[in-house]
């Protein structure tokens, strides 16, 4: 077998998901196990968790050669992307765990999952090959990610790319990082209830009610598509990316997505010479997030040698 192998492991809501791959993107391999099932003879619920990732690496070494080893998270990494220091309330027993003391390894390279999915994309979906790029997760809330120059931005405290916490109408209440009117709460899931009024529970049987006339649900998408095209415009001029990716269960909606949103780019965005963002959806599956810290682990790896 060519090539150095990489293994990427993803925590998710409730399941584990990971990867072994070739250095050039190939899958070799691909795993997933729920969390919430205990192993024969396991542990405490809230500790299954450890030890499926444990498992799951056994599985995909499966006695082979190994070089490097990234584990896609929720919260913020140290400044070493060795553990995950804030993450709070979810995953007990994750904040402060060292992975390569756990699973006895000399390094394992840690990183949020957001970024995650953006850097599987640009190293191996559409955003390959571009050095500045913008990802956005759309689904119960919005996650995102920023690529400059290249290297994946996570900024002072390893708290850069959280997209969704940007402000686009002050006047609303805060959310849960304190700043007003966000992003996630314009277009995520968790709140669509509350934006229709009741009517609608998921954005899926908004998209489908949209795009069969529904005036209430045409109301309730394009003022969220709107906001979305609003905040895109302004990471647009902050950082002046060459693709906007778009992932996340609410891209799935397609041209009903797409469409308006270009319009809308259309309408607001500010295009000097003509520059014109180019908007993509994200083309990787579900194992985007461990797809994406392998290669991270892969350009950990070289940087340090």
């Amino acid at each position: 077998m060519k090539g150095k192998l990489a293994i990427g492991i993803d925590l998710g809501g409730t399941n584990v998901k990971g990867v072994l791959i070739r250095e050039d993107g190939e899958l070799l391999q691909s795993l997933q196990m729920p969390m919430q099932d205990r192993l024969v003879g396991g542990k405490e619920p809230a500790d299954h968790w450890k030890q499926v990732v444990r498992q799951m690496l056994a599985d995909l070494e499966g006695g082979r050669r190994v070089e490097v080893v990234g584990l896609s998270a929720p919260g913020l990494p140290d400044k070493n992307n060795e553990k995950i220091v804030t993450m709070p309330g979810r995953l007990l027993g994750l904040e402060g765990l060292h992975w390569g003391d756990y699973l006895n390894k000399q390094r394992v390279t840690v990183l949020n999952d957001a970024l995650s999915a953006l850097m599987a994309e640009c190293s191996f979906g559409v955003g390959k090959g571009m050095q500045n790029v913008i990802m956005l997760t759309l689904g119960t809330g919005v996650g995102g990610g920023i690529m400059i120059g290249g290297e994946v931005h996570q900024g002072h405290g390893q708290r850069a790319g959280h997209l969704g916490h940007m402000v686009i109408d002050s006047t609303e209440p805060p959310g849960i990082t304190r700043t007003p009117g966000s992003l996630e709460d314009a277009i995520g899931n968790a709140t669509l209830e509350a934006r229709s009024r009741g009517k609608f529970k998921s954005t899926e049987n908004l998209v489908k009610a949209y795009e069969s006339g529904d005036q209430e649900a045409a109301r309730v998408w394009l003022e969220s598509v709107r906001k979305l095209a609003v905040g895109i415009c302004s990471l647009c001029n902050v950082i002046s990316p060459q693709v906007v990716i778009l992932g996340g269960g609410i891209a799935l909606a397609g041209e009903a997505l797409f469409k308006p949103l270009a319009e809308f780019m259309e309408l607001y965005e500010w295009r000097p010479q003509g520059l014109e963002t180019v908007i993509k959806k994200a083309e990787l599956n579900e194992f985007a997030g461990a797809i994406g810290v392998a290669a991270f682990a892969f350009k950990d790896s070289g940087d340090r040698s």
